[in-house]
């Protein structure tokens, strides 16, 4: 939901369309690609439990960034940072999740059941950025991603439930 208005965020901000090309698609292609690969390493040892919560936090941190981004107004540097360390996180994320959703699958069914479980996954997403124009009109950016960053928690919550910290799977499964 975050990232759902981010062009629009960039202009209302002062940015130009060049500075958004050149700046926000180049500071988020090869954090993501770091932060895939450094997930994954750090996942095979902390475990997959772990690592969800670990990249979890990363990326409910990373929103604060566009909050501030929000404050500070039209400045490359800054939104180069954010982008970055954004796209570090959704990196990180990314393998974590990925691997948790391999992991519950059934090796039978796995390509069937990791695609249903991927497109599930992107549900809540989709209704929910179909809302951040409203969000944002009402509240600002500022609160908008104060508001994100509290929307994180319950998902964080739920890993008491789906990957507790201190599960007792052998190391191989996790």
């Amino acid at each position: 939901m975050a990232v759902a208005l981010a062009t629009p965020f960039y202009i209302d901000l002062g940015f130009s369309l060049t500075e958004i090309g050149v700046i926000a698609k180049n500071a988020a292609l090869w954090p993501s690609i770091v932060g895939g690969l450094l997930g994954g390493v750090l996942m095979i040892k902390i475990g997959i439990n772990r690592a969800l919560w670990w990249f979890g936090g990363v990326q409910i941190i990373t929103i604060f960034g566009f909050a501030l981004l929000a404050e500070m107004g039209d400045n490359p540097w800054v939104l180069a940072l954010v982008i970055s360390l954004e796209y570090l996180g959704v990196g990180l994320g990314t393998a974590a999740i990925t691997a948790f959703m391999a992991r519950a699958t059934n090796p039978v069914f796995a390509a069937t059941q990791f695609a249903l479980l991927s497109a599930l996954a992107t549900v809540p997403r989709t209704f929910s950025s179909a809302l951040s124009g409203v969000l944002v009109e009402n509240m600002g950016w500022t609160q908008f991603y104060f508001f994100c960053a509290a929307l994180a928690v319950p998902g964080m919550l739920l890993l008491f439930k789906v990957a507790p910290w201190h599960d007792h799977t052998p190391t191989e499964q996790r």
